[in-house]
């Protein structure tokens, strides 16, 4: 298992969450290097997301969107946000893709992401 590092955005977002919310998010990301090799496309929890040769994971938990990237032994959360934020988005513009694919080519996902990396980390 990775440690696992949130930066000062993706803290702040899932302490805005109530304490019963974010324990279980918390207890359910677990990450092992095996939950992100063959990620089938829409399928199980993890998903990748690629741009530009940057390789971002997904990890889905019922109704949030964890999003992180691994450096080394570390994985670095740079946004929890609220499934409807993307799902309302391939509503509104019924893109024939996958959830993954159309975050890919969104730039205002990969601005959340930037601003989550520029973040201050905060260990836990």
């Amino acid at each position: 298992m990775f440690q696992i590092i949130f930066n000062e955005i993706s803290a702040a977002e899932i302490s805005g969450l109530d304490t019963i919310a974010q324990l279980e998010l918390l207890n359910q990301f677990k990450v092992r290097s095996e939950d992100l090799e063959d990620l089938d496309e829409g399928e199980g929890p993890f998903g990748a997301i690629e741009r530009g040769g940057k390789k971002l994971y997904r990890y889905r938990a019922k109704d949030y969107r964890i999003y992180f990237e691994v450096a080394g032994d570390n994985v670095i959360v740079h946004r929890v946000l609220n499934r409807n934020t993307f799902q309302d988005f391939l509503f509104r513009s019924k893109l024939p893709v996958n959830e993954d694919e159309a975050l890919g080519d969104s730039k205002h996902f990969w601005s959340l992401i930037e601003e989550g990396e520029k973040a201050r980390r905060v260990e836990s």
